[in-house]
């Protein structure tokens, strides 16, 4: 079971209606009971955690199954189902301006589970990681507008979090668990998974920029005053050579080679935005005067965003020669299809397996029967979408 990834999804309008959002919470509880009962709390992070799961739990508590609100809905349910005390688990964060709660929520959480203050500190920098790495490091064009947060009484936690790209008006859903993670900067996301890669995406995160995060710290650390001179246009109407470095990953060939970059020039071409203004290079002073030991003391430095990132990876590929992934992380598409054939037809035998680890749940779930009845026909009619009855 993959256990981390990538989701695109819709944006959708309008709100769960008040009636379906009461039996999505009850329905929400009763199958989180069963899976702690039954196997355990990190058994339900980690289920949480893969992407595949996570849309069939969502069907199943009959949310629309391939919008933008599924996530905001579905953690919505489980925020208002899950009792800290009871399960042993708390749903943090949230949309908006929720997200940013995060790092309060999880030290005052630090007293209901009897947390250690070390283990605290670990777990609120795991997620402001998170959301560094996802906004910042993977700069897919998708703006990070949602963090949720499932941390347990042991200090396990997964992260389900959104972002969305005004201009194609799809969100993009990450997944992350805890006991799954080697290293949050070296290919942390190890089942990404869309229906459309970005072109042009830079992974700071990808095995491939390891030298480009180095060669990051190297600049700060060394003064960053000398960078000026590669980001500063005497003229405004002069042109970079940078200005027409168009990426382009090939196929991997037998021997793992790699095609290398191609300089293209066209009649017109979009600018890279690498021009950093003086208050962004205040920035970058500020990060020298406090001499980060790594990159991810570096990425998590207050005003070290995407610009930011981006600016440094560029200089090290430019002046040292050692470029970073501008491969976007997506591996693969995995969406069911629909039983209108939009965007394709269900492929029955991929659902079937997708959720039945959630039949044989409902099977044992502490439901009455009117309620178990209409769970499992809604399962039916995803499965056989010719069956109406």
């Amino acid at each position: 079971m993959q256990r981390k990834g990538i989701t695109n999804l819709p944006l959708h309008s309008d709100h769960t209606p008040r009636w379906l959002w009461k039996r999505m919470v009850k329905l929400s509880r009763a199958l989180t009971e069963v899976i702690l009962e039954e196997y355990s709390q990190e058994e339900f992070l980690e289920r949480i955690s893969n992407p595949y799961w996570f849309q069939s739990f969502s069907c199943i508590i009959g949310f629309d199954w391939h919008s933008s609100g599924i996530t905001t809905t579905t953690c919505g349910a489980l925020r208002a189902s899950l009792n800290p005390e009871k399960h042993g688990i708390v749903v943090l964060g949230g949309k908006g301006k929720n997200s940013r709660k995060t790092p309060n929520q999880i030290k005052k959480s630090e007293e209901i589970f009897n947390l250690t203050t070390k283990q605290t500190e670990n777990i609120v920098n795991s997620s402001k990681l998170t959301a560094k790495i996802d906004n910042s490091c993977i700069q897919d064009t998708y703006q990070l507008y949602q963090h949720n947060f499932f941390l347990t009484e042991k200090g396990k936690w997964a992260v389900v979090q959104q972002g969305m790209n005004t201009n194609n008006k799809y969100a993009r859903r990450y997944h992350w668990m805890s006991t799954q993670i080697d290293d949050y900067l070296i290919d942390p996301h190890t089942a990404i998974e869309c229906n459309k890669k970005e072109e042009n995406t830079l992974n700071m995160t990808s095995k491939e920029s390891k030298q480009t995060q180095e060669i990051s710290v190297d600049l700060i650390n060394d003064n960053p005053n000398h960078l000026k001179q590669y980001f500063k246009r005497k003229d405004p109407k002069q042109t970079l050579l940078t200005d027409y470095f168009d990426f382009k990953i090939e196929d991997t060939y037998e021997d793992d080679f790699r095609k290398q970059p191609e300089l293209n020039m066209p009649a017109h071409h979009q600018v890279l935005d690498m021009d950093l203004s003086e208050n962004e290079f205040q920035v970058l002073k500020n990060a020298y005067e406090l001499q980060p030991e790594n990159y991810e003391e570096l990425i998590l430095l207050d005003g070290i965003g995407p610009k930011k990132i981006r600016a440094l990876a560029l200089i090290s590929d430019l002046i040292y020669g050692k470029p970073a992934s501008w491969e976007d992380p997506v591996k693969y598409s995995f969406a069911h299809g629909g039983k209108d054939g939009y965007p394709y037809p269900v492929d029955c035998e991929v659902y079937d397996n997708t959720i039945e680890t959630m039949k044989e749940t409902l099977d044992q779930a502490k439901l009455d029967k009117k309620e178990k009845y209409n769970a499992i026909k809604r399962l039916n009619k995803y499965i056989n979408p010719k069956n109406e009855n």
